[in-house]
Parts: C-alpha cells; sequence; structure tokens
C-alpha cells in the first residue's frame, strides 16, 4: 500500500489530520493548476480551497477507481469552470494576470519569456492547452491526463505532439523575428 492510499484510508476512517496532510501535500499544485485556468490569483485561490472543501465533502463518494491524483484534477478543472462562470465579467488581460506568478521570480527576462510562453499555450486549442499544462505545468503522466480529461491515451498522445509542433514551430518563429501578427 502506497503512501498516497495509507492517507486515504485514514481520511476515510475519520483522521482529520490526514485531511489536513492531504491538502498540505496536494495544495501548491492545485493552486498552480488554479492559476492557469482563472484570471487572476484570488479567483485561483477560492478555486484551489473550493477544489478541497468539495473533495473533503465529497470524501465518501470517492470510488477507488484510478488515481486519487487523476480525481483531485477534475475537481480543481470543474471547480475552475463554476468560478469562471459565475465571474464571467472580470476581464483580466494576460500580463495582469501573469504578475500574480512572476513576483516569484525577480528576474525581468524570465518574466517576459514566461509571458510569452503563456500567451502561446493560450493560442492553442483549448484540449491542447489542458494537456499542455497537466503534462508540463503539473508533471502528470499521459495515462494520468487521459484519466483526468476522460480521453483515451492515444488521443492524449497525439494531441499532446500536435501541441509541441506548433509552439516549437511558433518559438522558432519568434526566435527568427519573423511575427506575422
Amino acid at each position: 500500500m502506497t503512501g498516497e492510499e495509507k492517507l486515504l484510508q485514514r481520511i476515510e476512517q475519520g483522521d482529520t489530520g490526514a485531511t489536513d496532510e492531504l491538502i498540505e501535500i496536494y495544495y501548491p499544485e492545485i493552486l498552480r493548476y488554479c492559476i492557469w485556468h482563472t484570471p487572476d490569483r484570488s479567483l485561483a485561490e477560492d478555486a484551489a480551497q473550493e477544489t478541497f472543501l468539495k473533495v473533503i465533502r465529497y470524501f465518501d463518494r470517492y470510488t477507488h477507481k484510478g488515481r486519487w491524483k487523476s480525481f483531485l484534477y477534475q475537481v480543481a478543472a470543474n471547480t475552475c469552470t463554476d468560478i469562471l462562470r459565475k465571474h464571467r465579467h472580470l476581464d483580466v488581460s494576460l500580463e495582469e494576470s501573469s504578475v500574480d506568478i512572476a513576483y516569484v521570480e525577480p528576474d525581468f527576462e524570465n518574466v517576459q519569456a514566461d509571458m510569452a510562453l503563456r500567451q502561446l499555450i493560450r493560442n492553442l486549442p483549448e484540449d491542447s492547452q489542458e494537456i499542455v499544462l497537466l503534462r508540463f505545468g503539473q508533471e502528470l503522466t499521459l495515462r494520468e491526463i487521459a484519466g483526468v480529461l476522460h480521453l483515451p491515451l492515444r488521443t492524449v498522445q497525439s494531441r499532446l505532439r500536435a501541441a509541441l509542433k506548433r509552439l516549437k514551430k511558433e518559438i522558432e518563429k519568434g526566435a527568427n523575428g519573423h511575427d506575422e501578427k
């Protein structure tokens, strides 16, 4: 039995300390995921907190099929979607939303590169954005991504390959100074 399985078993048995441990382990990566999916940090924090509230509230409904992490990301994705629907009136530019994350990185050139990469990723089709984010931002395996998105593994593989090919092409175009916009 893995450490994660033991932790989930303790939560099932009502151990509140285990719940705190779970949040401590997964909160940073769920927050990063929510930051990518919401227009500002405060909404991302709300989404991350709401994700854990839902997971804890409905823990008894979790069937131990597949990976726990996939289930957690699925709840986070749905929560971000719900929060975005509620706050549709907010229209924050890329630069404003990136500042929340960029404060960690004092090097201005890295901040600019991060913003440029975010823009390139946001130019991808929505389903490809999600796959790229889960693979490289959250370091999920392709199998885990397939579980989170309810897609066949081959579909995830082909969409990731196409997205990376497109990103590479855009990066090379930018590096060569051929900005066609």
